[in-house]
């Protein structure tokens, strides 16, 4: 199959891991891909952050900078057409962002299947984090872009009802969540020298990766470090909520157990998770599936992470993770202490948590064949 990836991502972070690891597991089963986007992350390092768009988001008045998104749509269906009539692609994926309808232009004008991979409600999202300019156009596009697709591939049962909620179909909602390639972590789970390779001392490492932000409540894990001097805590990344962490270290005077690594490229996550005793997700929006979670599970560390619908979808309480009431943070607290002080229990937890990856098939492989599955049926129904 020929499948054109249609994308509006310019930064090397964990949505560059999606596109990234999808495009591999298609072209490993032998299909042609061809992506279209702003530009080649190839060579970036993790964590760049976009280069010119990323200086105009942090320049322009928002609602200049919302225009400027609408107006790459025509950029980006120029170079659609392009590849189009180069390539003669079977379907269109995209990675669906706000203010870009190029993919649903593209289809009704070469009447090709539109597969449309939907992250977040991003609407719902940047208004609540970042705020919208012009409100009414940016919810307008997003209803365009699910609506007019012909499947909406969503990471998590939660998302899809949201997805439901502006008008789609519930029959043209796929659940794909995310996924890991074993390769990456087979031989890591059990390697001794990886601790003393980050020269952590011989404590009870509590691990948290990917990006800190304040609602993910990270210096509470920094206090239940200070309760008890056999501990430390390893964050594998960088954020807004680091300064916050640091000095809450400083103050309970543990900034010694407490270790920030900053971004760090992602052929190393695996090793850094791989140091935990507990990995830990404090908080997580209702509508994502995280990837640190499958991160977790291959490695086969014990899991502490709330109580929430889209994590059950992934984890059960007591068999592959503790889940705690979302937002409890003394229940947090106990569930990270069962852990600390039972060895057993971390070690069952964590062999449960490395056999659900074979067992669900969580894996980057897997979803590719599910969206070339779903893609076939989408042209026979078109040939029908």
């Amino acid at each position: 199959m020929r499948i054109l990836y249609h994308h509006r991502i310019a930064s090397k972070d964990g949505q560059a891991v999606h596109v990234e690891e999808i495009v591999q597991a298609l072209r490993a089963a032998g299909h042609e891909v061809l992506l279209v986007g702003p530009g080649s992350l190839t060579g970036k390092r993790f964590g760049f952050e976009g280069g010119v768009i990323a200086g105009l988001k942090r320049r322009l008045p928002r609602a200049l900078y919302e225009l400027a998104e609408c107006a790459y749509n025509a950029v980006a269906l120029w170079r659609l057409w392009l590849a189009v009539r180069r390539f003669r692609p079977d379907i269109i994926y995209e990675r669906y962002n706000l203010y870009f309808v190029a993919g649903v232009v593209l289809k009704r004008l070469m009447r090709l299947p539109l597969l449309l991979e939907v992250n977040a409600p991003l609407f719902a999202e940047r208004s609540r984090y970042d705020g919208i300019a012009i409100p009414a156009l940016a919810r307008l596009s997003e209803r365009i872009a699910w609506r007019s697709a012909d499947l909406v591939l969503v990471v998590t049962r939660v998302l899809g009802d949201m997805v439901r909620a502006q008008g789609v179909a519930a029959e043209r909602i796929e659940v794909i969540p995310n996924g890991i390639d074993p390769a990456r972590f087979d031989h890591l789970g059990d390697t001794p020298s990886v601790r003393a390779g980050l020269g952590l001392p011989e404590r009870t490492v509590l691990g948290f990766t990917g990006f800190m932000r304040e609602w993910h409540g990270l210096e509470r894990l920094v206090e239940i470090v200070a309760a008890a001097p056999h501990r430390c805590l390893l964050l594998v990344g960088d954020g807004p909520a680091r300064p916050l962490i640091e000095r809450r270290a400083a103050e309970l005077g543990v900034a010694d157990r407490v270790r920030i690594t900053g971004v760090v490229e992602r052929d190393q996550v695996a090793a850094h998770v791989a140091a935990f005793d507990v990995a830990l997700q404090p908080d997580v929006v209702d509508y994502a599936s995280p990837l640190k979670l499958f991160e977790y599970l291959a490695l086969g560390r014990a899991i502490v992470a709330p109580d929430k619908p889209n994590i059950r979808e992934i984890l059960d309480h007591e068999h592959n993770a503790l889940l705690f009431p979302a937002g409890d943070r003394a229940a947090m607290s106990l569930a990270i202490e069962r852990l600390c002080q039972d060895p057993v229990l971390r070690a069952r937890l964590g062999r449960a948590a490395r056999a659900t990856i074979a067992a669900r098939d969580l894996t980057w492989t897997a979803n590719a064949r599910r969206i070339v599955d779903l893609a076939g049926q989408q042209l026979q129904r078109r040939r029908s």
